[in-house]
């Protein structure tokens, strides 16, 4: 109502009351359905970052990525498979805000079995599978409270089916957590594992929506929808309060 006013009254005077646009810079919002185009997003949106929690790290790619747009935050990634240490350590050397850890994150600290098969992939599962052997585990809120790291906090999650563990093990750092990055699935990877609308209702439930989807791939067996990476914000966020497309 009071918009119209203001119209029919600058009207008078050949003006008009308009939104201002997005700020975007340098992003591509129709094109860049990337991982950095939505970093880049989030970032022009106003989305503050202070802790960067990368689990399934591997060789630190993915926080060098991320740094492109937060390069001010700390790091700290979790990866489960020995193999990536050295380069994690590499990493972490030249970037002096970065810290790593070889364990899997998990609902508590302890053991889980994890499936080192592949080594960009890999699997965690609280019981024994085949090719499965114990590995170290962490909970993300006893790693942070222990690390000194503090809020708002962006976690990433590249743990192929075992999202509902980890983030049972971070209930402290989804409170205070600005953005959640999951790599989501079309398909059922294990007996326990979520589908991307299935994620999508139990982010719900913890109080986040989504709002980015970039990365979309299709799988070799049959050229169907894989997975891609979804980015989640609290239901506070600012954007759920416009309703309108422009």
């Amino acid at each position: 109502m009071i918009k119209n006013f203001l119209n029919k009254l600058l009207a008078r005077f050949g003006l008009e009351l308009r939104r201002r646009p997005f700020k975007t810079g340098n992003v591509n919002v129709n094109k860049s359905f990337t991982m950095a185009g939505g970093l880049q997003r989030c970032l022009a949106r106003g989305l503050s970052v202070k802790t960067v929690i990368d689990v399934g790290a591997s060789d630190g790619r993915w926080s060098k990525l991320c740094a492109q747009s937060y390069p001010d935050a700390h790091y700290l990634l979790v990866e489960a498979q020995q193999e990536h240490q050295d380069r994690l350590e590499v990493y972490c050397k030249s970037h002096p805000h970065a810290v790593y850890t070889i364990a899997a994150a998990g609902p508590e600290d302890g053991t889980v079995y994890f499936d080192n098969a592949d080594l960009f992939g890999g699997l965690a599962s609280i019981d024994p599978l085949n090719n499965n052997h114990e590995v170290a585990a962490i909970s993300l809120d006893n790693e942070v409270v222990r690390r000194g790291f503090e809020p708002p906090y962006l976690l990433k999650l590249d743990t192929h089916g075992f999202e509902v563990p980890i983030l049972e093990g971070a209930t402290a750092i989804l409170q205070e957590a600005s953005l959640v990055i999951i790599e989501t699935y079309n398909y059922q990877l294990t007996s326990n594992s979520l589908r991307y609308y299935e994620m999508c209702q139990y982010m719900e439930t913890l109080g986040f929506y989504p709002i980015e989807m970039v990365d979309f791939t299709l799988r070799a067996y049959d050229h169907s929808f894989w997975q891609m990476d979804t980015f989640f914000v609290k239901k506070t966020d600012k954007a759920f309060t416009h309703h309108s497309y422009q």
